[in-house]
């Protein structure tokens, strides 16, 4: 299913839903970042996806990497609460959701990386060529608040 964000667009279509979601900010022992490239908007993120019935926000979350990434992680951390209402998604099926993701920080654990139906790409990435990706103005505020292990989780 395709997607396109619209953020702070005064022409962006109402939301007509909103839906839990996780992301995780994760790190490898060369302080690289684990990114992905997505299949319905071709933009860089950090993984994540949607929490399902019967599961843990964390639980969600490993899930997801796993999914997206081929990487086993353990969430070790809150990062943030992002839900601005200035950023909907719009699907082509006619859904348009309102932002809500809780971002974690997480370890790897294990895994190979891996692309998915959700990943055309799946890199460990230096914080130095963040820059060069195509990244979504929402996930690199997540990104940003990730490099800052010592801040209070942040919310919105």
């Amino acid at each position: 299913m395709a997607r396109v964000d619209h953020f702070h667009d005064p022409n962006a279509p109402k939301a007509n839903s909103i839906a839990i979601a996780v992301s995780a900010f994760v790190l490898d022992d060369a302080g690289r970042l684990l990114m992905i490239r997505r299949t319905d908007n071709d933009l860089y993120a950090i993984p994540g996806g949607q929490l399902e019935l019967g599961e843990t926000l964390s639980q969600a979350a490993v899930r997801e990497l796993r999914e997206e990434t081929g990487i086993d992680i353990e969430v070790t951390g809150v990062i943030g609460l992002y839900s601005n209402p200035d950023h909907v998604i719009a699907y082509d099926d006619g859904e348009v959701r309102q932002e809500f993701s809780i971002c974690f920080r997480a370890r790897p654990v294990g895994g190979q990386l891996r692309t998915s139906s959700e990943s055309k790409e799946v890199h460990w990435v230096d914080r130095e060529r963040l820059d060069e990706l195509n990244i979504h103005p929402s996930i690199r505020l997540r990104i940003e608040h990730g490099f800052q292990p010592d801040r209070p989780p942040y919310f919105t």
